[in-house]
């Protein structure tokens, strides 16, 4: 008892320095004596009424033992009959050994039936294993724990992912589930050489997080890069995949993302083929890769389902449609202020006459269109699904079409925000990037017309060149420029020609497919 005093007392005086959770139960040792351990786990998970804390005794011996699980993180059947069953009524059928178990791998393996279970050592595994979804099973007399999976918890269901819609290729999409994506994965890349690592990030929240990649494929130091950076996160909570996206990612200044995320289990698969990472995050249906290219912004899953040339066309139009959503209204401005003269004068004429006597400066009108633009867009998809609709009819004919009758904003400057707006949409894994590109643009090219546009152009050119994801260029393979993979970069090749990998990713093993193919 006095050692018990000790451990609870140092407990209660805990201290979290900076936040951190650095309680001494983490690694203390499950011990014999039943009362004691579960003095212990009372005083964890105090008046908590949804963990379960059943006491019970088995074996003719009438051996005292304890099952703690989390009332809704498990199957009620499974406990029964994968645990209690087995034990409780299973252990007097006359089979039980002559000689007592001793440890607990000998309890698991002469009474439990459950397709996985493991021996554990501390009350960290115990707690750990209960708010998981898992049951743990004390025996008095026998040190540790035994930790048996007997998650049954509600998730959604596998279905077409809503950020990434395709007319040709599999519908399926990740889950909240880490388990469900892993297995989602699995069925994609049937080979050994598929590793999956699991490891535990966030003090409070737990959250587990698999590292997914091809051992034959993958170049040794990026796997190890990643272990490292995982490794380094300590916070209190890790809520989704977005959280380790920040926490990783190279050049926390910079708007564009060097920490690609998908939620399609195709994409996924493809991109670890290619020699990439995946980072699994338990509760989020988003799963990250590195490292990633900017090009790949431009590219879908689609584009391997269908013809090569018609594919290539489509990338060249996602490339164009992210300009002109950056650079439309900057360029409108620049024109319509600075350089009048290189406009054809019919042309000229006709936007003169559209624009009558609006009272604000084509830059002002530009600025207050796209912030209108952008509450919209956001009161759209924030409000319930009716109630967005609505929005965005009032916002597109009634505020646009009264604003432009009672001379506010000129006609061209509508059309030109429509056209921009409608460009963002098409590659949507800038949009945040073009948002903000447009807004810097448009002041540059209010301010200093032409000349402005292009020092912001050069700057972002240079920008984007300096960048690095997980110490791969991003702008590769243009710079530094590499011809044999440009046969799937902003073209695509049939699929017989696409020989080997990245030379940037998969130096290792770079033979995808043999020429006969």
């Amino acid at each position: 008892m006095k050692k018990l005093t000790e451990l609870m007392t140092a407990y209660t005086n805990r201290s979290d320095a900076a936040g951190i959770d650095n309680t001494p139960w983490k690694t203390t040792p499950v011990g014999k004596n039943i009362e004691v351990n579960m003095k212990i786990v009372e005083d964890l998970f105090g008046p908590s009424k949804d963990v379960i804390r059943r006491r019970f005794t088995f074996g003719q011996k009438k051996r005292k033992a304890a099952m703690i699980c989390v009332d809704g993180l498990i199957r009620a059947d499974r406990v029964a009959l994968e645990i209690m069953k087995p034990l409780m009524y299973g252990s007097f059928l006359g089979d039980e050994p002559k000689t007592l178990p001793r440890t607990m791998d000998d309890v698991q393996s002469i009474y439990m039936t459950a397709g996985e279970s493991r021996a554990a050592e501390t009350f960290d595994d115990l707690v750990t294993g209960v708010l998981s979804g898992d049951a743990a099973v004390l025996v008095d007399g026998i040190p540790g724990v035994l930790i048996i999976n007997a998650k049954g918890f509600p998730q959604r269901s596998v279905e077409d992912p809503q950020t990434e819609s395709v007319l040709r290729g599999p519908r399926e999409g990740f889950v909240e589930n880490m388990r469900t994506n892993t297995a989602l994965l699995r069925r994609r890349l049937k080979t050994p050489d598929f590793i999956m690592e699991t490891l535990t990030v966030g003090q409070k929240t737990g959250t587990l997080v698999t590292v997914a990649y091809l051992r034959s494929v993958a170049d040794p130091s990026l796997v190890e890069e990643v272990r490292r950076r995982l490794g380094k996160i300590q916070t209190d909570g890790i809520l989704d995949s977005g959280y380790i996206e920040q926490f990783i990612s190279d050049g926390g200044s910079t708007l564009f993302t060097t920490v690609a995320n998908s939620e399609k289990p195709d994409a996924v698969a493809g991109k670890i083929l290619e020699g990439r990472v995946a980072i699994i995050v338990d509760g989020s249906p988003y799963v990250l890769t590195v490292p990633t290219f900017f090009i790949e912004n431009f590219q879908t899953t689609e584009d391997y389902y269908i013809a090569p040339l018609y594919a290539t066309s489509l990338r060249l139009v996602r490339l164009f449609a992210f300009f002109i959503s950056i650079l439309t209204l900057p360029l409108y401005v620049a024109l319509t202020t600075f350089h009048l003269e290189l406009i054809p004068t019919e042309l000229l004429l006709s936007m003169s006459a559209a624009k009558g006597n609006t009272p604000f400066p084509t830059v002002v009108e530009a600025l207050l269109m796209i912030v209108v633009f952008e509450i919209l867009k956001e009161a759209g998809i924030r409000l319930p699904r009716p109630a967005g609709q609505a929005v965005s009819m009032v916002g597109a004919i009634i505020i646009g079409e009264t604003a432009v009758s009672a001379g506010l904003i000129g006609a061209p400057m509508v059309i030109a925000v429509a056209i921009t707006a409608v460009s963002a949409f098409a590659t949507p894994a800038q949009a945040n990037a073009s948002m903000v590109l447009r807004v810097l643009f448009l002041l540059l090219a209010g301010t200093f017309g032409g000349l402005g546009l292009a020092l912001g152009l050069l700057l972002l050119l240079v920008h984007l060149a300096g960048l690095r994801s997980f110490g791969v260029p991003y702008l590769s393979p243009f710079v530094p420029f590499h011809l044999p993979d440009h046969k799937d970069s902003l073209f695509r090749l049939p699929h017989r020609w696409l020989l080997t990998r990245p030379s940037d990713l998969a130096s290792r093993n770079p033979r995808r497919q043999k020429p006969s193919s």
